[in-house]
């Protein structure tokens, strides 16, 4: 008689093997992230998240752990307790940050631009403001996976420009997959290959015409070298998504980026399709290498 294998459940529900697949791939390529952080990752993926928004942190640890018994997946060991779970960081603004003196001029101008990672303290304080101050979304902290950068000009004494983030990817991008040509299987093996452009901010101040676009350039060559150095993965693809609402996308397309669609305007908090009043965001793509399709296609 054939045993009948128990179903793997989070929070009641059911986890497929697609979802499965990508966990497991996750605790493996970012074996550098604190158990916290990989909760807090795979949550962002999946979109497992409270009524309230927050991220059900504390279960999907939970969830990682009983894998971990089950021999399916190793987690690294547990690390001493840092900072309150729920706990906030504060942003404070500066003289610096709120400097409102306009830079004019051509990008022959400001060239050489710098795309710097931010790594001291200061660095990120300042990036925590500038995006605070300026982005329309502000800062939110983001969970697991991430690198942040500033935009700088070497010939005007690196001053700064602008600032942008890379963070994880959407787990289910219907423009996004429909272009790759993803099921939930193959997604779900595919995924950590694929980073989301999740801040990019040229600071208001800054009037300089093919800035943003060159920017971004420079920031792909970033993201491929520091990515696969900080978390052992290669990006093949990122995405991002502009709020037409706002902005019309010029200098994703002038960067080179790929316009795919629009999402449902859901988001990742919409489990239960409960928001589709809201308006959608164009999706754009970018290969970070010419058949980054094809690999993530055949996965």
């Amino acid at each position: 008689m054939q045993t009948r294998q128990t179903p793997i459940t989070f929070c009641g529900e059911t986890v497929g093997k697609g979802p499965l697949s990508l966990i497991v791939k996750i605790s493996e390529r970012y074996s550098n992230l604190s158990r916290t952080e990989l909760a807090n990752t795979v949550c962002e993926l999946l979109g497992w998240r409270r009524a309230n928004g927050r991220l059900k942190t504390v279960e999907c640890r939970q969830f990682l752990e009983r894998l971990q018994a089950r021999s399916m997946l190793h987690l690294p060991a547990p690390r001493a307790a840092g900072r309150p779970r729920g706990s906030r960081t504060r942003v404070v603004h500066t003289a610096e940050g709120g400097c409102a003196t306009p830079l004019i001029g051509t990008l022959a101008e400001v060239k050489p631009i710098t795309i710097k990672r931010v790594e001291t303290a200061r660095e990120r304080a300042l990036w925590r403001e500038l995006v605070d101050r300026y982005h329309y979304l502000g800062h939110r902290v983001p969970f697991g996976a991430h690198l942040r950068y500033l935009i700088l000009s070497e010939r005007l004494d690196s001053v700064v420009l602008g600032c942008v983030q890379f963070s994880s990817a959407a787990w289910r991008m219907r423009a996004r997959d429909q272009w790759i040509g993803w099921d939930d299987a193959r997604r779900g093996a595919g995924l950590p290959h694929v980073v989301c452009n999740s801040r990019f901010l040229i600071l208001p101040r800054v009037q300089v015409r093919h800035l943003a676009s060159h920017a971004l350039a420079l920031a792909a060559r970033a993201l491929r070298r520091d990515w696969p150095a900080q978390y052992g993965v290669t990006p093949w693809l990122v995405e991002t998504l502009v709020d037409p609402e706002r902005f019309s996308g010029t200098c994703y397309r002038a960067a080179n980026w790929i316009e795919v669609g629009q999402t449902t305007g859901r988001g990742r908090q919409d489990r239960h399709h409960q928001r589709h009043d809201a308006h959608p965001k164009t999706v754009f793509l970018y290969p970070l290498r010419p058949d980054g399709r094809r690999r993530l296609c055949g996965l």
